[in-house]
């Protein structure tokens, strides 16, 4: 029998002033971290686990969203449509979104994903090209589903810039737009100005994504729930591109006992997360010397895979890659430049020899 837990008496007010709704990413951002290779039998336990805690949206599809299964972005196991339908099927409360990168994905697969039952979805670019998503969001509500404006790499522009691409994802009828610091390089400042920046300037919800390369993804979570952040996101056990994501069992926790409503249950929370996700990648959370250099040099998460498999063919330091790629401004969608930086690094090593 599964525990309730209860509030620390001494840490947690009786009565939170204010919420925010959760979202729980492990099944899609985590597809990174395991190459893709997400089964129906993956989506069944963990999205099964976490509706049982009371995780309100769940995300499911390719880590680079619908349609990135491809040579490029690493070939799924599954087709994302059946992870989605198990995904539907299993829930009994959460509604599951899904992530969608125009460019990656195709309106068909926005409508299929509508017709499946996905009731959110994510529309995601980068921070500085929101005017991409106008007719994805559109799509998105003519489908009957909750668009969510997903701003990548935010941290790679200033608050008064990002927030002139808040307000476009706005007018085009986003019902939230996110703050998303998808190279893990935002320091608890930083989220700060941009979350309270947005927030300030749209009458839509604003929402948070924190990646966790420099460990700040549950303190960057928090700042930015105190500057009024209406929807947060996490990872199952940090599930996640790079050093991986806000995890969600401590999110949960650390929630609770600081007198924030979540809406989910910590022990539920901590069980799914120890008994159903940790065995699939059992040396998740672990900021190692890569996934720290990819917060440090402002790196693409997603890149650090692609970024190993070019170091170790090309016989280069990642670091050196992957530091490059950040003094470049490299960002999603740019995985062919991994390449060509591990060449030039390499050509540069046998000039030096």
């Amino acid at each position: 029998m599964t525990a309730t837990s209860t509030a620390s008496d001494a840490t947690a007010s009786t009565e939170p002033e204010r919420a925010f709704r959760l979202t729980d990413s492990t099944m899609r951002d985590g597809s990174h971290a395991v190459y893709h290779q997400f089964t129906t039998d993956h989506v069944r336990a963990v999205v099964g686990a976490l509706d049982t805690a009371g995780v309100p949206v769940i995300e499911v599809t390719h880590g680079d969203g619908m349609g990135g299964s491809s040579f490029t972005y690493g070939f799924s196991h599954t087709p994302e449509t059946d992870l989605l339908e198990v995904a539907v099927e299993t829930a009994t409360r959460a509604k599951i979104a899904v992530l969608f990168v125009p460019g990656i994905g195709v309106k068909d697969d926005l409508r299929e994903a509508a017709d499946i039952g996905a009731k959110v979805a994510r529309i995601a670019t980068h921070c500085t090209e929101a005017d991409i998503a106008e007719q994805h969001i559109a799509l998105a509500k003519e489908s009957g589903m909750e668009a969510v404006g997903f701003l990548m790499m935010s941290h790679m522009i200033q608050p008064a810039d990002l927030v002139e691409q808040a307000k476009k994802m706005e007018s085009y009828g986003a019902d939230c737009v996110y703050i998303v610091d998808s190279a893990g390089a935002m320091t608890m400042d930083g989220f700060k100005a941009r979350v309270g920046a947005v927030k300030s300037a749209v009458d839509v919800q604003v929402g948070v994504h924190a990646h966790n390369n420099l460990s700040l993804a549950v303190a960057n979570s928090l700042a930015a729930f105190g500057e009024g952040a209406d929807q947060i996101d996490g990872c199952t056990t940090g599930l996640g591109a790079g050093a991986g994501n806000c995890p969600t069992e401590v999110l949960v926790a650390t929630c609770e006992k600081s007198g924030i409503a979540t809406g989910v249950d910590t022990f539920t929370m901590m069980d799914a997360a120890q008994d159903v996700v940790r065995p699939i990648h059992p040396e998740m959370g672990i900021i190692d010397r890569d996934g720290l250099t990819l917060g440090y040099a402002g790196v693409y998460g997603s890149f650090l895979l692609h970024a190993r498999r070019a170091a170790q063919r090309y016989e280069v330091d990642v670091r050196d890659i992957l530091i490059e790629l950040g003094r470049r401004g490299m960002v999603g969608g740019q995985e062919d430049m991994i390449i060509d930086v591990a060449l030039q690094l390499r050509r540069e090593g046998d000039t030096a020899r």
